[in-house]
């Protein structure tokens, strides 16, 4: 029987916060050690989180520590996202150990490296891989190659499900940072592989959908749109924006580019595309900027993130994910972009509100993210914008 538990703090002292998150996520395990813990901590603690993971590993009885830095934690229905705040997920199994084995990882040095992180990586979990597997990956988001390395990571680990997240902070140190054992870094990626004999069900949310038709386009120089069906990309975009367009900083905040995931699609489709930034635009000039390299004859269409049409998407997302579920998740991990919470919401806690509404009392931890990794179609992708909800489950028993 697969156990875990999810704990919480912001008490000001670091150890202190450590000791009560751990063991309030112990006691809702029922464990007394763990196969594994996950930590993630908000910058205030920043200048303790090797003492953190210590306390944490001490406290849990297990090596098998991984986390990072985050702007705010999901800890059950707690979602804080500013000030001291401490999520501890403990993960372990009764007698039966081939239900699940936990395993950390950590990869220096990632710029410039991406065929190299990934070939580390896939080294590092490759020995502890079993029936069924789940890689927590945590990444630098500001140091982090996540296209080419992702890319390169599922090529080497073509059967292994992958979910994670980009560490963030709230621009008070600059820097993000990863956790592995007592070991904090950032230019580094760390993480956890999950393996075993347990169901996963994964999902993944988007809190933008599709305005206007999909482009064709028509012309393109590096990362700059020219012209789409024919037309300047700056109009189309206007058109999309409506009256967003008349304040593009505003614009570029709620606006975005979608990029089918197949080349060949002539639409828009919810699930079946990525959003990518639009990093500027000029009326002037009539081209628009993007964080991508389009090519003539890509498919491209617009987006808008907004409140409601990420509570209809997530609603939805987790209607299909619960017809999915075979039997009880023992426990979840959900990794959310730091664009959404309140910030998006206008009222904090609602994401987990929802989880809590459609799943009742699974343990749930995780935190916002600089970037998400999950399921997308049959893929796995580079996700922006997005809750990535992993669902982990004991087998069910067979009738004798």
């Amino acid at each position: 029987m697969i156990r875990a538990g999810v704990g919480f703090s912001n008490s000001h002292n670091p150890r202190v916060a450590a000791a009560e998150a751990t063991a309030s996520a112990l006691a809702q395990a029922g464990l007394n050690r763990a196969l594994g813990a996950l930590c993630f901590a908000t910058p205030a603690y920043a200048a303790a989180y090797p003492m953190i993971l210590r306390v944490v590993g001490s406290d849990a009885h297990t090596r098998e520590v991984a986390g990072c830095s985050s702007m705010g934690v999901i800890a059950g229905e707690h979602e804080v996202e500013s000030g001291h705040a401490l999520c501890v997920m403990v993960i372990g199994a009764d007698e039966h150990r081939d239900e699940l084995r936990a395993a950390r990882f950590f990869v220096p040095s990632l710029r410039g490296r991406a065929q190299g992180v990934a070939a580390e990586v896939a080294t590092a979990v490759r020995p502890a891989l079993g029936k069924t597997n789940l890689l927590i990956l945590l990444a630098d988001t500001y140091n982090f190659e996540a296209e080419a390395t992702l890319a390169a990571l599922t090529s080497e680990l073509p059967k292994v499900a992958i979910t994670g997240g980009g560490a963030s902070e709230d621009g008070s140190i600059g820097e993000t940072f990863v956790f592995c054992g007592d070991v904090v870094s950032s230019n580094a990626v760390s993480g956890m592989l999950l393996s075993g004999d347990f169901d996963l069900t994964m999902m993944s949310s988007l809190a933008c959908s599709p305005i206007g038709p999909a482009h064709r386009v028509t012309a393109a120089r590096d990362n700059i749109l020219l012209e789409l069906d024919g037309r300047g990309a700056f109009d189309v975009f206007a058109e999309a924006a409506g009256p967003l367009a008349t304040d593009l900083r505003r614009a570029l905040r709620y606006v975005f580019a979608a990029i089918p995931l197949d080349p060949r699609a002539t639409t828009i489709e919810r699930g079946r595309f990525v959003v990518r930034n639009i990093v500027g635009a000029s009326e002037e000039h009539g081209v628009v900027a993007v964080s991508f390299v389009p090519r003539v004859g890509d498919t491209i269409g617009f987006v808008l993130r907004d409140a409601e049409r990420s509570r209809r998407d997530l609603k939805a997302s987790l209607e299909e994910v619960s017809g999915k579920l075979i039997s009880p998740p023992a426990f979840g991990l959900y990794f959310d972009c730091i664009s959404r919470g309140a910030g998006l919401y206008g009222i904090p806690g609602h994401d987990s509100a929802y989880l809590r509404q459609s799943l009742g009392q699974v343990p749930i931890g995780g935190f916002f993210t600089g970037f998400e990794i999950g399921p997308l179609g049959d893929q796995t992708a580079l996700l922006q914008y997005s809750g990535v909800l992993a669902l982990i489950s004991n087998k069910p028993v067979a009738p004798s």
